[in-house]
């Protein structure tokens, strides 16, 4: 029982830091926008090299897939 003589005062001043905490940073505006952060990581970056994919290189494989195909196509007809 001897105990709560200080385990009362720890956990007021724990809940004060935590009250500072979340006032802290509602002044700094970490609950400003709550939506974008969620859809940013939806979003591709257009700035990365490596992630942009452009209708010209889509077109590009699939002509490459076409011509794969089209001489697996000769290839058979041959063969028969």
């Amino acid at each position: 029982m001897s105990v709560l003589i200080y385990l009362v005062p720890v956990s007021l001043v724990l809940l004060g830091l935590a009250v500072w905490a979340f006032f802290w940073a509602v002044k700094r505006g970490q609950f400003d926008d709550l939506d974008t952060p969620a859809i940013d990581i939806l979003a591709e970056d257009a700035k990365d090299p490596t992630l942009r994919d452009t209708a010209a290189a889509r077109a590009a494989r699939a002509a490459q897939t076409q011509a794969q195909h089209k001489a697996q196509d000769g290839d058979d007809d041959r063969i028969a």
